[in-house]
């Protein structure tokens, strides 16, 4: 806000592979920082460097977008990590596009020019200045909306299966499986369905299978 810090940064995507592996625990902040920079390099291709020098993740310090540290010979760094890591839980939680959490996102922290006077970097300047950088390396990386999917569970009877199937396909529902309960006619189908196509779903799938389907 004051103008006297300047940050140069860029973000980049993190892959599916990756997100999932954070979002499983398999890769977190509380690894220890070799321990994670040998995990993501032998199975996600990164450079051992850049993986030590994982700041966060958020958000919530547990989410699959992480910052980077890719500076070279910056003063005073640590001073500010604190003001980037509340910039980064905040920016994570309240994406730019519409408020919502982010997921994938590796920013790349290039360059930091700050201010010689301590009292002009404090968390009050650094804070909102991260936050805007963050917001701008977003938008400048095509950000995608995604989609918000429920799971559904429906009970049913084998003749229903095929109408089950049949509202699934035309509202884009992906089908996970179907398994018989033991000693019973009734099969359980588990499948994705999105939320803007659910509005309706419970009278469609009746309608479909003659009263016999129960999500």
């Amino acid at each position: 806000p004051n103008k006297h810090n300047r940050i140069f940064a860029q973000a980049e995507p993190l892959g599916d592979e990756l997100c999932v592996d954070i979002e499983e625990d398999k890769v977190s902040a509380r690894d220890d920082f070799k321990t994670r920079a040998r995990y993501l390099a032998d199975n996600h291709e990164w450079d051992v460097g850049d993986a030590r020098k994982i700041w966060c993740f958020g958000p919530d310090t547990k989410g699959a977008n992480v910052i980077v540290d890719m500076t070279k010979g910056v003063s005073n760094l640590n001073e500010v990590k604190d003001s980037f890591v509340a910039a980064w839980n905040w920016a994570t939680k309240e994406g730019v596009l519409c408020d919502e959490n982010l997921r994938g996102v590796r920013y790349n922290l290039m360059d930091l020019t700050m201010h010689a006077d301590a009292i002009h970097r404090g968390g009050g300047q650094m804070i909102p200045t991260a936050r805007r950088n963050v917001y701008a390396c977003e938008l400048l990386s095509s950000p995608r909306l995604q989609e918000p999917v429920f799971l559904v569970e429906i009970q049913t009877v084998e003749t229903a299966l095929g109408g089950i199937y049949s509202v699934l396909n035309k509202r884009r529902g992906i089908v996970l499986g179907e398994e018989n309960r033991p000693g019973t006619p009734v099969y359980n189908v588990k499948a994705y369905l999105p939320v803007q196509e659910s509005f309706g779903f419970t009278a469609a799938l009746r309608a479909g299978t003659g009263g016999q389907a129960f999500p």
